[in-house]
């Protein structure tokens, strides 16, 4: 979709430290969160993350 950790940030409305601790995987969204990052992409939640198994 060529956007910036800064553009997708806003898209989101978290801050761009929240961006770059999901793409690194020290965080995990919340429900919300998850659900606007499938909706912006157009996707299911699925599809971008996966349970971590125990």
């Amino acid at each position: 979709m060529g956007l910036t950790q800064d553009d997708l940030s806003e898209k989101l409305e978290v801050s761009r430290q929240t961006i770059i601790s999901l793409e690194k995987g020290r965080y995990n969204p919340s429900l919300v969160l998850a659900f606007k990052i499938a909706k912006l992409f157009d996707c299911r939640i699925e599809d971008i993350f996966t349970p971590e198994e125990e």
